[in-house]
Order: C-alpha cells, then structure tokens, then sequence
C-alpha cells in the first residue's frame, strides 16, 4: 500500500492547517482511502472504483484525465501547491 500525507489550508479557512492522508493500493483509479486532520480531531473516508467511474462519468470527463486530476489534487503535494483550493464543511 502506498500513502502519502500533505499539508493543506483550506480557502474556507485559511489560518487553519489540516493533514489529508491518501493511501492506495496498485493505482489511486482502483479506489483511495482518506484521512483528514487538524490534530484535534480525525475523519476517515473510502472512495471505491466504482465512485470514481461514477463522478468522471456525472462530470463528463474522461475517467483517466479524472483519475490524473485527483493525483494532482491528493497526492502531488508541492508540485500542484496553489493550482487546487479545498473547502472543508
């Protein structure tokens, strides 16, 4: 299994730090779990194959282009810094 863990500050908060966690098996387009945390509180989340499909599909994007932007978004980390904003609710 791989993780990586990065930094964010999300626009909805922007004094705030949160760590995101992504771990995944061979490919992050075969599902992802998540784990959120501002070091006082943790959220957890799965993503299956099948939401990741389903969402390229409602978006109408192709689902590797998709599965590239998420890679971007997750797990790029430095290399993608200040191209993605996140908003926690």
């Amino acid at each position: 299994m791989e993780k990586t863990l990065n930094r964010i500050h999300p626009v909805s908060d922007p004094e705030a730090t949160y760590f995101l966690q992504v771990s995944w098996e061979k490919d992050l387009g075969g599902g992802f779990g998540l784990l959120l945390s501002d070091c006082q509180c943790a959220w957890t989340g799965t993503v299956s194959e099948a939401d990741i499909s389903r969402e390229a599909a409602d978006i109408e994007m192709d689902r590797e282009k998709y599965v590239e932007e998420l890679r971007k978004a997750l797990i790029a980390g430095e290399e993608s810094a200040g191209k993605y904003n996140f908003v926690i609710s």
